[in-house]
């Protein structure tokens, strides 16, 4: 940028952007200057946007080999080996729902700081074209009053002075001095076509960021909504809810790195611009505006003159001329011909709303308004907007890594819940410490032939004398047994039918058999009753 540029001054976020290697589709650096109608300069944008699809090929594909080992390898069946994986699963879940609400929070935070950048510009653009409007309203409109409302009452002077040659003559004075305001303000620049661009602009720039903001947002929505709903499948094991969330989980993958191509292209691209935005501005309005006008309001230095301000004096000095000239034919004309008093008094009401339009135009052409709106433009632009589209571009980052560790967690998950499901297909039936087979004696009562865990032939029954003596039993140790039976979840009405007064021990707690089926926990309880309480268990326990 020119040295003598003091009032702008470009973040240091858009010069690490605008440092970005700008390459072709045919792999060839080109220049990095902003030029958005070249097509290599297009064409670099675009390959941005390609590095983007580059990961998400290599991000999905990394997801498919690890589906397929995942897939391909056995899992271990004993229990030692399905806590860790547990761990991990619950582990990797709690990190992909941090890093989606980080990822969240940033998202909210970037799109609503990109928003306000692009409300700031469109805000100052349509100021600057409400100015260049007000211009050439005023410009117009004083030169519509010299042509036709001073050239109609000038010709009615001329008849009524048509006796006085001194007198018509000031009246041919006053026409050239109307015809030399009209020639300065015909040499203003052409105000329409600059204010048209402006309006079109802005109303471009509202639209597609109405339209921006709203797909930012739904994506945000989408994002926690599915990782909410992962998180629910997980905690549920729903099997059906985290394969819809997983197929939704790719799609917001892809959705991800899409956005995060289209805002790196964004951010590069209006980097370029906020480097040298006057150089731009000026090569785009060399042939609306000539270049002293455009560099006058772009840099507003006192060292720079007003190029309008030589047309605006002369129109000055030619109004004053004019007024000095009407009030001598009011002081001098009227008592002699008092039917020119009306146009007089006409012409001196259109020069004075000239001379105030004169003061509007001088305050509009002035620099420091059309400055202003310029530097607001930019700092909304290239502060505000490219902020938040990096931070549109960290969450991006985020909501993808977030959801690649979703994808990773939930095949494992879905394959926990499928084999704790075979676990218990595989169980006993007949084994009361089976939730399933409690479940069936509640459903179940008369079903008095369910045999006891513990049970097995002995010298002093057949297997089917369930019913013990009644003297042999005494109501206190029973009570005992009955509690620890009802604290391993089973019935006692028949599970300790068949272990009292029989002779009948429960199976040793050292037997390989009973290790496997029972949980350490079953085995501490019995080894903590007391010698008189497996005395009621069994005679036997000891054999």
């Amino acid at each position: 940028m020119s040295s003598d540029r003091v009032d702008y001054i470009a973040p240091w976020w858009t010069y690490w952007l605008h440092n970005f290697p700008h390459i072709n589709l045919r792999f060839q650096p080109i220049d990095k200057t902003f030029q958005p109608e070249d097509e290599n300069y297009q064409q670099s944008l675009i390959f941005l946007g390609c590095v983007a699809a580059a990961g998400l090929g290599l991000n999905l594909l990394c997801l498919a080999i690890y589906l397929s080992c995942l897939c391909c390898c056995r899992k271990e069946e004993e229990e030692e080996s399905k806590k860790p994986n547990s761990c991990c699963v619950t582990w990797s879940a709690v990190a992909a729902g941090l890093i989606t609400c980080v990822a969240v929070g940033v998202g909210f935070y970037g799109n609503s700081e990109t928003n306000d950048g692009v409300y700031q510009m469109t805000y100052s653009l349509y100021n600057a074209n409400h100015t260049l409007g007000g211009v050439d309203s005023l410009v117009s409109g004083t030169m519509g009053n010299m042509r036709s409302g001073l050239h109609q009452h000038l010709a009615r002077l001329d008849e009524i002075f048509a006796t006085r040659g001194d007198y018509v003559q000031t009246l041919q004075f006053m026409q050239q001095m109307a015809d030399n305001v009209i020639k300065q303000l015909l040499g203003l620049s052409d105000w329409e076509k600059a204010k048209v661009d402006l309006a079109s602009i802005a109303d471009q720039s509202a639209t597609i960021e109405y339209y921006r903001w709203l797909t930012y947002l739904l994506l945000l929505i989408l994002d926690l909504i599915i990782c909410l709903l992962a998180c629910l499948g997980l905690a549920k094991q729903s099997r059906w809810l985290l394969t819809t969330m997983m197929v939704f989980g790719v799609l917001t993958l892809v959705l991800s790195w899409t956005s995060l191509g289209a805002d790196l292209a964004t951010a590069v691209g209006t980097s370029d611009f906020c480097i040298s935005p006057d150089k731009y501005i000026m090569s785009k309005t060399k042939d609306v505006i000539s270049a002293d006008i455009v560099h006058y309001y772009l840099y507003c230095n006192q060292t720079l003159s007003n190029p309008f301000q030589q047309p605006l004096a002369i129109f000055q000095r030619s109004l004053t001329t004019m007024q000095i000239q009407i009030q001598g034919l009011l002081q001098f004309a009227v008592p002699l011909f008092p039917t020119a008093e009306k146009d007089l008094l006409g012409i001196q009401h259109l020069l004075n709303s000239s001379e105030a339009s004169l003061h509007q135009l001088t305050a509009l052409l002035d620099c420091r308004g059309l400055n202003k709106d310029y530097l607001d433009a930019m700092v909304g632009v290239c502060y505000d907007g490219v902020e938040g589209v990096l931070y549109l571009c960290l969450f991006s980052i985020l909501a993808a890594c977030a959801f690649t560790v979703m994808l990773c967690a939930i095949p494992r998950a879905w394959r926990q819940i499928a084999c704790r499901e075979q676990d218990y297909d595989d169980m006993d039936e007949e084994d009361p410490f089976n939730p399933r087979a409690r479940r069936l004696g509640s459903q179940n009562p008369d079903h008095t032939n369910m045999h006891s865990f513990c049970s097995y032939s002995s010298s002093m029954g057949s297997q089917t004398s369930l019913h013990p003596p009644a003297p042999a039993v005494s109501n206190a140790p029973m009570s005992e047994y009955m509690n620890h039976t009802a604290l391993f979840g089973g019935n006692p009405r028949y599970e300790n039918v068949p272990l009292i007064g029989r002779g009948s021990p429960p199976p040793s707690i050292y037997s390989q058999q009973y290790r496997n089926r029972y949980s350490p926990t079953m085995r501490a309880t019995y080894l903590s009753m007391t010698e008189e309480q497996r005395r009621h268990f069994g005679n036997d326990f000891q054999a």
